[in-house]
């Protein structure tokens, strides 16, 4: 279970909804997930993890990659 917030829920939803994975969002209600493969829960784990994340840890993350390269 992953926590994010109301606004960012939406976009999780609206997200998943383009990669053509089954979800539901409604008002007040968590937002539920139909994850049927591997490729489900790696885009999901993907998403939810980039909203759960300050911008500041992302950017640190991104500074971490760049300097991989």
């Amino acid at each position: 279970m992953v926590t994010i917030n109301c606004c960012n829920r939406w976009e999780a939803y609206f997200r998943l909804q383009d990669l053509g994975i089954a979800c539901e969002c409604k008002t007040h209600q968590p937002l539920k997930v139909n994850v049927t493969s591997a490729n489900d829960a790696i885009q999901v784990w993907c998403i939810t993890h980039r909203l759960a994340q300050s911008r500041q840890d992302l950017a640190h993350w991104l500074e971490d990659c760049l300097a991989l390269v």
